[in-house]
This record gives C-alpha cells, sequence and structure tokens, in this order.
C-alpha cells in the first residue's frame, strides 16, 4: 500500500508538482490525497484539480487553524508535507503528526531560517551576507519556524554576480529533485527519529 500524503501549499505549487511527476514516474510510492492552501487562488490547487487530486482551499478565520486540523484528520494522511506553505501550524496539529510533518527550506538551516525568512527574501539574505554557499533543507516540523530536526540538505553554489531571482531558480530547481527522493525515504521506512537526531538507513542518494 503507498504512503498517502497531504500537501500543504500557499502559492504556484511547483514543488507539488515534482512530487505528482516523481510519483507517476513510479520514483516515489506515494499517493497525494488531499492538497490543501489558505490561499483561495494559490496555484497549487489548480495543479491538484487537473490530476484529480481533492484541492481545499482553508477561509481564513479566527477558527483556522481548527477547520485545517479538522480536514487532515478527515484525509488522514500518513506524512503532512509543506511545499510553500506560510502560515504556521498549530501546535496541536505538529503534535498530532509529531515525526510525520516535513517542510521545505530554501536555504542551509539553521541559517537564513526563521519568521520572514521565505521566498525571495532568503535569497537577498543570502546575497546580501555574501556567503558562496547556499543550499536546500528538509526538516520535520516542530512549533517553531525552521527549527525542526533536519533530514536532508543539498548544497548550491552562489555565483559572482548573481541575483536573487537568479539564485532562486538554482535553488528551486535543487528543491524539486530533493523532496521527491526524501518522501521516499520515509515510503521505503528508511527514516528513524530519536530526540532531535534523524538517521537515514542506506545510500543517501538510494531511492530502493
Amino acid at each position: 500500500m503507498s504512503q498517502t500524503l497531504a500537501v500543504l501549499a500557499s502559492g504556484g505549487g511547483s514543488n507539488l508538482q515534482a512530487i505528482l511527476d516523481a510519483i507517476a514516474e513510479g520514483r516515489l510510492d506515494s499517493e497525494v490525497v488531499l492538497v490543501a492552501s489558505n490561499k483561495e487562488d494559490a496555484g497549487a490547487l489548480e495543479r491538484a484539480r487537473k490530476v484529480g487530486v481533492r484541492a481545499e482551499w482553508v477561509e481564513p478565520g479566527d477558527d483556522y487553524n481548527e477547520r485545517l486540523h479538522a480536514l487532515l484528520l478527515e484525509a488522514d494522511p500518513d506524512l503532512v508535507v509543506l511545499a510553500g506553505y506560510l502560515k504556521l501550524i498549530s501546535a496541536e496539529t505538529v503534535g498530532h503528526w509529531k515525526g510525520a510533518m516535513l517542510n521545505i527550506h530554501p536555504a542551509l538551516l539553521p541559517s537564513f531560517g526563521g519568521k520572514g525568512m521565505y521566498g525571495i527574501h532568503v535569497h537577498e539574505a543570502v546575497l546580501e551576507y555574501g556567503v558562496k554557499v547556499t543550499g536546500v533543507t528538509v526538516h520535520l516540523v516542530d512549533e517553531e519556524y525552521d527549527r525542526g530536526p533536519i533530514v536532508a540538505q543539498m548544497p548550491v553554489a552562489v555565483h559572482d554576480g548573481d541575483t536573487p531571482e537568479q539564485l532562486q531558480q538554482r535553488v528551486l530547481k535543487t528543491e524539486h529533485e530533493i523532496y521527491p527522493l526524501v518522501l521516499q525515504w520515509f515510503a521505503k521506512g528508511r527514516v528513524s527519529l530519536d530526540g532531535r537526531i534523524v538517521s537515514v538507513a542506506g545510500s543517501p542518494n538510494d531511492n530502493d
């Protein structure tokens, strides 16, 4: 039986598309059972609808967290996958999926993470600071932005003369490579968590 995924996204959904493509190509033994967004016009919802995946807009309001939590409980996924989701997840929801909720961040955490560090803002900060290597981090989610245990990281070189937009595109390409790979590790039961220490059995690049 395939691993089931619920994907939360606030934007265009390119990481969702990378996951859907990996499933279609047989590289990821999973099924996306729900895509939910806090944005009614999120491109991720349209991507889900095009392939017949349940797509739900969770309308803003005082009870937003409760309604999102109920939606996730109804879908009952093995993993909750954050793919450009820009709201802080409630402690109740994080606790329910502890060790089974993942986020992808466009930098090498713990650098360039935290509140306000998302999208192009991350790449602007990287260039302003002057580092020569940035990258991508996939981590488990806890109650703080970008502080959960790290599952995998992949470096991306910063080139002289890079604009934030150029750097963003190279990092995004790497995101599309690493996220399906990490999800396959979970599908194969290769990931274990001991406190804040994540271990992955086998070769890091092996998706079997």
